[in-house]
């Protein structure tokens, strides 16, 4: 098992793209409708599992296979490889990480793989706290942090 130190969760919303598809989709969380990761608010980004399978991404379809002569892609999952076993999900599933792959009927093992994790960076008023200003005023020198903490910052 790779080293999940360096890895991320995969969520709601994740890039996904097959080896033999043209257009890559975006991940739908089926199973989960508790656990999420990077959403303070607990609205967006659910964690994804290994129970995610079927038809499981937005549109549907990753464009035109190579392994159907150009025809119309038709995305369903068949099961996950490469996820996170020490940690199982409330839904009994374990977490995909941004190196787990999906296969597909037609395409095979691990045709499937994820593009990007679908979490994103933001920064919080503790973030601000700990940052040193002079660092601060030289990566962005058109804000004065000071002033923003005593306007009340929360978050950006």
């Amino acid at each position: 098992m790779e080293n999940v130190k360096k890895k991320h969760l995969v969520v709601q919303g994740a890039m996904c793209m097959c080896n033999f598809g043209t257009t890559p989709d975006k991940l739908v969380v089926l199973t989960n409708k508790k656990e999420y990761a990077n959403d303070p608010d607990g609205k967006n980004k659910l964690i994804a599992s290994d129970l995610d399978i079927g038809n499981t991404f937005e549109k549907g379809t990753f464009g035109s296979c190579a392994k159907q002569n150009g025809r119309a892609c038709k995305s369903v999952v068949i099961s996950w490889s490469g996820f996170y076993e020490k940690t199982t999900l409330y839904t009994g599933g374990k977490i995909l990480i941004e190196s787990s792959k999906a296969a597909c009927p037609l395409g095979g093992t691990d045709c499937i793989r994820i593009i990007t994790h679908g979490q994103q960076a933001s920064v919080n008023k503790l973030n601000v706290q700990q940052a040193k200003p002079e660092v601060q005023a030289v990566l962005n020198p058109a804000v004065d942090i000071e002033d923003m903490m005593d306007d009340g910052f929360e978050a950006y």
